[in-house]
């Protein structure tokens, strides 16, 4: 097992949560997810990942499969300008490689954003730390054990 998905399996156990990870070949889009966990492509939490122009450190927006990050918005959201992350500093700051970042299980603390559309579920899927796996959780769940914040940073929401 991956030191990686290791780091998610404790974030979730540390929560009280049942770690209930899949290996599901490859998920590196969210259809690939989708597809793999048998459900719908918004049940889906992909991590959008940006650099903040100040600190330079990452920010985080789970967002809902279907939906895009309009950057605009999530910089307002952030309140402050963002940047696109590359691989070195994504890896640096969670402990995952692009297209692996878990909501969870990160090397350091991470600011974090919440798309609302993810609580219109009983259960969604994430990145569990690799391109490969995948573990559920209930959107309320997820809240709580990363603190993110819900807010609408989502292209062409009102």
């Amino acid at each position: 097992m991956s030191k990686s998905l290791k780091r998610v399996e404790a974030a979730l156990t540390e929560a009280g949560l049942a770690a209930t990870i899949r290996e599901v070949g490859q998920a590196r889009t969210a259809a690939e997810a989708a597809q793999a966990a048998g459900c719908a492509l918004d049940q889906i939490v992909k991590s959008i990942i940006f650099r903040t122009e100040g600190t330079g450190h990452v920010v985080l927006f789970l967002t809902a499969g279907g939906n895009r990050v309009s950057a605009a918005k999530a910089g307002a959201v952030a309140g402050e300008p963002l940047g696109k992350a590359d691989a070195e500093l994504i890896r640096a700051e969670t402990g995952f490689a692009i297209g692996g970042v878990s909501p969870v299980g990160h090397l350091h603390p991470v600011r974090c954003f919440y798309d609302p559309r993810l609580s219109d579920f009983d259960t969604v899927w994430a990145a569990a730390g690799t391109p490969r796996h995948i573990f559920s959780i209930a959107p309320a769940d997820l809240l709580r054990i990363t603190g993110a914040e819900p807010a609408d940073f989502i292209e062409g929401a009102m």
